[in-house]
């Protein structure tokens, strides 16, 4: 029986994804600007912050669905729009209709040759690649199962599956925890942490509950109305921080472990085209 790859360093190594001075606007209203953030492989950078401030266009930025307004980004050492073979994508959770047919081994297998043309690749080798990384995530019992049939956590662990179909060095995840329980959130962030400590992949973790993830992060990106701040969570979430952050005072308190953060200021407004939606937050309480 073959032995687990040992665990890599985080945090070591050129960086995988890199922005100087990284500007994104709307319009005349400018998200986020000055933006100087390094990911090396193996890290785990959460990305936290009221809706508005900015973290999905964050994502899509990385994913080069959205041209920066100043500044520069490269992923991998290339523009972001060239890396994405090499990126792994876990989006929001969506609604699926009880009726839908797609299986969980088909969306696997999309991640592997879905963007190939002409229709999909049915060989022996991409069967046993979507059979093994099913059972890697936990998947493998319900891998003939619609989608639509699946429950929250279940979807997520496909869904974390076909992001790791092509291998890929970094890992986006977009609120991957959003609508699940204590107990998927733990489940889904095990799987992730475990990924990049057995293969170096670099993880960006958007997030509203900080909680779940407090133990693999290693940095924390904050993005709100008054600028960011990037650092250790020990850093950037203390009261002195996050109070500059929103321009109000604001007390972050620790117990039993957990961080709570009270008196932030309500929800900026979000970006055209992504309304506002109700969820946990990492703390944050009006």
């Amino acid at each position: 029986m073959a032995s687990a790859p040992p665990p890599r360093r985080a945090g070591t190594g050129p960086a995988v994804i890199s922005l100087r001075g990284a500007a994104l606007s709307y319009g005349e209203r400018t998200v986020w600007s000055g933006l100087d953030v390094e990911v090396r492989p193996g890290e785990f950078l959460a990305v936290l912050g009221p809706n508005g401030a900015g973290k999905t266009s964050f994502v899509r930025a990385l994913l080069g669905q959205r041209p920066l307004s100043a500044g520069t980004l490269t992923v991998l050492g290339r523009p972001a729009r060239e890396a994405g073979r090499y990126v792994g994508y876990v989006p929001q959770q969506a609604a699926l209709s009880a009726q839908a047919l797609l299986r969980a081994r088909d969306l696997v297998r999309f991640g592997i040759d879905g963007h190939r043309f002409g229709p999909p690749r049915r060989t022996g080798a991409t069967r046993r690649r979507v059979a093994e990384i099913l059972d890697a995530v936990g998947a493998a019992a319900y891998a003939d199962v619609p989608l639509g049939m699946l429950s929250g956590g279940e979807r997520q662990r496909v869904r974390i599956a076909q992001a790791l179909a092509t291998d890929p060095r970094i890992l986006l995840c977009d609120e991957p925890l959003l609508s699940l329980d204590l107990h998927h959130q733990r489940a889904v962030t095990a799987l992730i942490d475990a990924r990049r400590r057995s293969h170096g992949t670099a993880v960006v973790f958007v997030t509203h509950e900080i909680n779940p993830v407090l133990g693999p992060v290693d940095r924390v990106l904050y993005l709100a109305p008054g600028g960011h701040r990037i650092g250790t969570p020990d850093e950037v979430l203390t009261s002195q921080s996050l109070s500059r952050l929103y321009g109000t005072q604001v007390d972050v308190v620790r117990v039993r472990g957990r961080i709570v953060v009270c008196g932030a200021p309500e929800e900026t407004a979000a970006p055209p085209h992504h309304p506002p939606t109700v969820h946990e937050t990492d703390g944050v309480r009006p």
